[in-house]
């Protein structure tokens, strides 16, 4: 990494500080990948982040308002690195989860239309048969 002398270089607190997470997260993000190449190593072994990895913290904690893992986040992110813009990649990305919560909304739809039956059929007092026969009734039908 190639750094001009005048640039200035973040240790991890303040790039947790300045961005509101935690030393954890920063660590965790950079060992996965996600911060290169805004970052390198001093000397003594510490963390030394690029002004940019700021912008790369918003791009991850806004990706993951939109529900991408963090390995979307990676693929997207890897395109950007390549120095191609990646606004394609992230496309199919969300393509694909609004595929996902469409069929997630699907389930639940089914499943609260199996819940309405049961509620519209409970009986508060069931046959003294079914209670033998069964844990609750309402819900396990002869």
């Amino acid at each position: 990494m190639n750094i001009s002398v005048a640039e200035k270089l973040y240790k991890i607190g303040s790039v947790a500080a300045c961005s509101g997470l935690s030393v954890k997260t920063v660590r965790y993000y950079e060992e996965m990948g996600l911060l290169s190449p805004a970052v390198e190593r001093s000397p003594a072994g510490y963390r030394l982040f690029e002004a940019g990895v700021f912008n790369r913290l918003a791009f991850i904690k806004r990706c993951q308002s939109l529900g991408l893992s963090l390995q979307e986040i990676k693929d997207i992110l890897q395109v950007r690195d390549r120095g191609e813009l990646p606004c394609s990649e992230a496309k199919e990305h969300l393509k694909a989860k609004v595929e996902a919560i469409s069929g997630q909304i699907a389930a639940l739809e089914t499943l609260k239309g199996e819940l309405q039956y049961i509620l519209n059929r409970w009986q508060e007092q069931p046959s003294p048969e079914s209670i033998t026969r069964t844990i609750c009734p309402n819900i396990q039908r002869d």
